[in-house]
């Protein structure tokens, strides 16, 4: 008070007091000035927070937004070719190497032209190996992206040859040599020892084996020929075998040989395929293309990789088919999905060389872009009167199509073929397998890789690593929160709390760590424990509380009111001994010595060492501290005078807990949930570390899982930026956040409602 007032004596002897005005108002006025900046700060603080996630969401969706925006094709000045007027042969063959840079036309009269795409000049001409006087009447090519392609004569022969680019830098100039060449010889392979027209021809070469295969009306002509290098004089021999196989009953529409040289398809008659076994030389089946009668195939093709046929009608439709496997073991060619492109016949289907996509063109002069995974229809634009030839550039970026003596040529930008709804989150058909699946495979080894991009068994692993962990954090953390707060004496919860909330320090990567170098192995060597522990631990903390109860009160009171867990440390730590010291017993009893065995075998459940069980108690440890710390604060927090009064009223404890406490703390122990719940589905390293990083579906808890933060934290580093695997996994980030946006808006939602209903207590 010296600053503020001082005293004095009044005439009547009373004792005043003067107060400083001003010294009081500055102070009065530096705490408001204290109030009004942490008032500031906070607000900035809080919409700083708020700006933050929301750019991180607009981010987030900038890169998403792409995968869902269609192709556009833009179309080049129109090149006018004298050449192709001058020859006057209709086209066979169109084709672009990879840096759009040179063309190359294959004619019916053997010429095989490479022109610049820049202007249509003439850059080189060959003419192919083939008898004077015979002509080219079918042709067919290997699989998508190998540059092979096979031609038939018409005295019955066929010529294989590749066609490929050298590049060079004369005077530092970027220079494209074409190049043809003939891995089978310069000579033609007799297919019909009669010699007569092949009608159409197909090949496939595997590891330097080559399956030819031609037809003659209805007859087939199927030749394998395996070349061998002799070590010692380089000379390369080839070896001819014959295959014989059965007629087909109409004439051959195409021909395609499978890749692994396995199959042979055979189109004939109006809408029907023979599939033949190259292995066994017997026909697989007889299989009905179209459903209509009055409709016919009129083109066809494989896809990238040889798996797929691609069956065009002429009712504007486009088919993709491929073998899959019978209940019964067998295999059959089954119709997997379907597109359209307009109400004209298809005439030509043009795969890319290293996508699953595919141009389709009618007669019309419509063009559409289609991707099979995803099953889109992607464009439909016209591009040409009278469209004779089709290409695709490798990078599918260029397409050209000859129309008369005009080669017209458009830029192509489809970036993101891959992505659909129902690629992402449905069930999709893949090559290879029998029926539709949910699968995560981003990548493989293979150039004619399939990509499964479907986020379900992501988000799925991501809620059963939470589900398992929430299991077990949960129960164990509300309970020691309400046991520590209402019950544990005061100098045993200032001892308590600490400790446990001293866990939350503790980095995830270590808890990942041991997880998965020392708890999976343990749990796998222990199993029989585990269960053993779930069924002992509360039959003995019940057993011993009741124990506790009937014991003499002159025993009991000498234990201090709130330190009777104490008691239970002992007991805890022993029936966790005991239940692992008799695990082994139980599973030589019980399980014939192995019990992950024994699940396998006798009840079909797959077990991995590295699975849900491993991550429920890992992830579960790093989540309790945050849920107890939070309901702990909760139910302490509750005003004693609402505890007095029910106990003075007549309550038991326990109802005053159940009653009273637990009603009032609800809004905070459920606001601790979902922090816990929110902190389990956005864990990285637990899951990263001991699930084995499996991405199925299953919610057995013996299998791992792949969550959708892990797999962000494992394949982004390897992905392309800007690339379709790039933009999927910023997508999973965005579905993450998604998903703890709206989960902490209901917690929001559900405790702003739990206060308001228990706020009258």
């Amino acid at each position: 008070m010296n600053n503020l007032a001082h005293t004095s004596m009044t005439s009547e002897g009373t004792q005043r007091i003067d107060f400083n005005t001003d010294a009081l108002r500055r102070k009065r006025r530096m705490r408001a000035l204290k109030d009004r900046l942490t008032g500031w700060y906070v607000s900035i603080g809080g919409l700083g927070v708020l700006v933050a996630i929301t750019l991180i969401f607009f981010y987030l969706f900038y890169e998403v937004a792409p995968l869902f925006q269609g192709a556009t094709i833009e179309e080049r000045e129109p090149l006018q070719a004298p050449w192709l007027q001058e020859e006057g042969e209709r086209p066979l063959m169109l084709s672009l190497e990879e840096q759009n840079m040179v063309g190359m036309r294959l004619d019916s009269a053997g010429e095989v032209v490479f022109f610049d795409t820049k202007d249509a000049r003439v850059i080189s001409e060959f003419r192919l190996p083939i008898p004077q006087g015979v002509q080219i009447v079918s042709h067919g090519q290997d699989v998508p992206g190998s540059q092979r392609t096979v031609v038939g004569l018409s005295n019955g022969q066929a010529l294989v040859f590749e066609h490929s680019y050298k590049v060079s830098f004369p005077n530092n100039v970027k220079t494209l040599t074409p190049v043809l060449e003939y891995p089978f010889g310069e000579t033609p392979l007799t297919l019909d020892p009669q010699g007569r027209p092949l009608d159409h021809v197909g090949a496939a070469v595997n590891d330097e084996t080559l399956i030819l295969a031609g037809s003659t009306g209805t007859e087939l002509h199927v030749l394998r020929l395996a070349s061998e290098e002799n070590m010692m004089t380089g000379e390369v021999t080839l070896e001819e075998e014959r295959i014989g196989l059965p007629v087909v009953s109409d004439p051959v529409q195409a021909i395609f040989v499978d890749p692994r040289q396995q199959w042979l398809y055979v189109l004939n008659g109006r809408a029907a395929a023979n599939v033949f076994d190259l292995r066994k030389q017997v026909l697989n089946g007889r299989y009905k293309l179209l459903d209509q009668a009055d409709n016919r195939v009129t083109a066809s093709s494989m896809l990238l990789g040889g798996v797929s046929l691609l069956i065009g009608d002429a009712k504007g439709g486009v088919g993709q088919w491929f073998m899959v496997s019978d209940p019964d073991g067998g295999e059959r060619l089954h119709q997997v999905r379907s597109f359209e492109l307009g109400q004209a016949p298809i005439v030509e289907i043009v795969p890319e060389e290293r996508r699953k996509g595919f141009l389709a063109l009618d007669e019309t002069g419509l063009l559409g872009v289609f991707y099979t995974t995803s099953h889109r229809h992607l464009l439909s634009v016209d591009i040409a009167e009278n469209p004779e030839a089709l290409a695709i550039s490798p990078r599918a970026n260029r397409v050209m199509v000859e129309d008369g003596a005009t080669l017209r040529s458009y830029d192509l930008d489809n970036p993101h073929p891959e992505v659909s709804w129902d690629a992402l989150w449905g069930k999709v058909w893949y090559e290879n397998y029998d029926e539709p699946s949910y699968i995560w495979q981003s990548t493989s080894a293979s150039g004619d890789f399939e990509p499964k991009l479907s986020l379900s068994p992501l988000a799925f692993g991501t809620l059963k690593a939470a589900f398992y962990a929430m299991i077990l954090a949960a129960p164990l953390a509300v309970a020691a929160a309400l046991y520590t707060a209402y019950f544990m004496a005061p100098a045993m919860r200032r001892k308590v709390k600490p400790v446990i909330e001293l866990m939350e320090a503790l980095p995830t990567v270590i808890l990942g760590f041991f997880a998965g170098l020392f708890l999976a192995p343990f749990l796998e060597l222990h199993l029989p424990g585990i269960f053993t522990l779930l069924i002992l631990m509360p039959l003995a903390i019940v057993g011993t509380g009741f124990g506790w109860s009937r014991l003499p009160e002159s025993i009991r009171l000498r234990v201090p009111p709130g330190w009777e867990s104490a008691i239970l440390i002992p007991v805890v730590v022993f029936v966790g001994w005991f239940s692992f010291a008799i695990s082994g017993h139980i599973e030589a009893w019980l399980f014939g010595g192995n019990m992950p065995l024994w699940l396998s075998h006798e009840m079909g459940v797959t077990f991995d060492q590295r699975n849900a069980l491993v991550v429920g108690i890992a992830m579960g440890f790093a989540v309790i501290p945050n849920i107890y710390s939070i309901a702990e604060d909760a139910v302490f927090s509750v005003p004693k005078s609402l505890t007095f009064g029910s106990l003075a009223l007549g309550a038991t404890p326990w109802q005053t807990l159940t009653r009273v406490v637990i009603l009032t703390a609800s809004p905070g122990i459920f606001s601790a949930l979902m922090i816990g719940m929110g902190r389990a589905v956005g864990e990285t390293m637990i899951v990263l570390m001991a699930t084995g990083n499996t991405p199925i579906m299953e919610a057995n808890i013996f299998e791992g899982m792949r969550t959708l933060a892990a797999n962000v934290a494992v394949e982004m580093p390897e992905s392309e930026v800007g690339g379709t695997h790039f933009r999927v996994l910023f997508l999973a980030a965005l579905v993450l956040l998604m998903f703890t946006f709206v989960m902490n808006t209901l917690a929001e939602v559900i405790r702003q409602r739990l206060r308001t209903k228990y706020s009258s207590l």
